[in-house]
């Protein structure tokens, strides 16, 4: 009878540590997936899908430390697998691109081509400029993200750089 409590107790602690994982991050994995998708609809239809993922294999965390890098594993997988199956249509949500800090006509149109430029990038690309300069990350943690060596995100990072500066400069 008393290991039944336990067990209990247990599946109650786990489930409250999750939740305050979600509470804590909610913010964050959305700005992910809807830079991403350019859409508040599919970004929260991304976001719903990857809590239920990590939902049905939290029980494999090991390492507290490693929860927040692990969900937003999933959810770039999770927006990824999205854009995959959705290659064909493309939505944006002008709304947050007007948004996004000032709305004079010059800021609007700095603010299309810089999304324009991340639109030409790999998937790959996308990610570590997402991550490094929109969710302010550090390229370790870029890194273990994406389980790459950190050389290798910085290298692909300033390649990227260089390659959007050619890509705005047109």
């Amino acid at each position: 009878m008393t290991f039944g409590l336990r067990k209990k107790s247990y599946v109650k602690e786990r489930e409250d540590k999750f939740l305050s994982l979600i509470n804590e991050n909610q913010e964050k994995l959305y700005k992910i997936a809807y830079s991403y998708v350019k859409n508040k609809e599919d970004a929260l239809d991304i976001v719903q899908e990857s809590v239920y993922k990590a939902y049905i294999s939290y029980h494999k965390i090991q390492k507290a430390q490693y929860e927040k890098t692990w969900l937003t594993r999933i959810l770039i997988n999770t927006s990824i697998d999205f854009i995959n199956k959705n290659r064909k249509i493309v939505s944006i949500d002008m709304s947050y691109i007007e948004n996004m800090s000032g709305s004079s006509n010059e800021n609007l149109d700095a603010k299309l081509i810089v999304r324009e430029a991340l639109d030409k990038l790999t998937e790959k690309q996308k990610t570590i400029i997402i991550l490094r300069f929109f969710e302010d990350m550090k390229l370790e943690e870029i890194a273990n993200i994406l389980e790459l060596p950190v050389s290798t995100v910085k290298t692909t990072l300033y390649r990227t750089l260089k390659e959007m500066k050619i890509d705005l400069k047109e």
